[in-house]
């Protein structure tokens, strides 16, 4: 299981959606996830927001429903 946000719950969704087909690029200061259709998400490794989850999952759930 890859460290890739201080966060547990993104982390854990992070490494979920690896496993299942999606990219993991390693950018110079976040990295960032690919879809299997080519969108990319941006992964906060610090988030500062108490709603920085939700609205990862939620940018997730957009771009997994585009294919």
């Amino acid at each position: 299981m890859l460290r890739l946000s201080k966060d547990k719950n993104i982390n854990t969704l992070v490494n979920d959606l690896i496993s299942v087909g999606w990219k993991y690029n390693r950018r110079k200061k976040h990295g960032s996830i690919i879809s299997p259709t080519g969108s990319m998400i941006i992964i906060p490794s610090t988030p500062s927001d108490r709603r920085a989850f939700y609205n990862f999952r939620h940018a997730v759930r957009v771009m997994s429903k585009s294919y």
